[in-house]
């Protein structure tokens, strides 16, 4: 008898605001749950934030407070995956898009498609809910937030776990 293969785990973060520190901590704690993906789903504000996903299989988009020419270079200077507006990929035989708004046509395109999981930052708040098929997540943030937070997707399992990172008043 084959041992099963083992099911991916996708980290998933956003809102970082320039914290590196959080971010930093955001992305060990992805790792540590397992992870063999990240998606950041963007407002990184600083490269130094960014640097925090080097030698991580990383994919990322960019939000309202990042500028996306600079970042857009540093991060492919960095080796890590620009998907921006929007992405998607494909993982465990289930389809997942990514942006970091939570209005507007990437958010509508992907709902009419049907995709199983559409993955959003930009509230600064935890979401999970389903409208039809697909699966709504949003991780929290890691700045600017009751509870700095990200999260970690099954998609074979359709198993959602929300990570309370640890922080202080100590700033980036």
């Amino acid at each position: 008898m084959r041992d099963a293969a083992p099911l991916m785990l996708i980290g998933i973060l956003s809102d970082s605001h320039g914290r590196v520190e959080m971010t930093r901590r955001a992305v060990a704690a992805l790792l540590d749950g397992g992870a063999e993906m990240l998606i950041h789903l963007g407002d990184f504000e600083t490269e130094d934030v960014i640097d925090e996903l080097v030698g991580t299989p990383a994919r990322i988009v960019f939000g309202n407070c990042d500028d996306e020419v600079d970042l857009k270079r540093h991060a492919r200077a960095m080796d890590i995956t620009v998907d921006h507006p929007c992405g998607r990929i494909d993982a465990e035989g289930k389809s997942i898009c990514f942006t970091h708004g939570h209005l507007g046509r990437h958010m509508t395109e992907a709902l009419e498609a049907e995709v199983d999981y559409l993955l959003h930052g930009h509230t600064h708040r935890v979401r999970d809910e389903r409208r039809g098929p697909t699966r709504i997540l949003n991780p929290g943030a890691l700045f600017r937030a009751s509870r700095y937070t990200a999260m970690l997707l099954n998609p074979a399992t359709d198993e959602v776990t929300v990570l309370e990172i640890p922080h202080d008043t100590a700033g980036p």
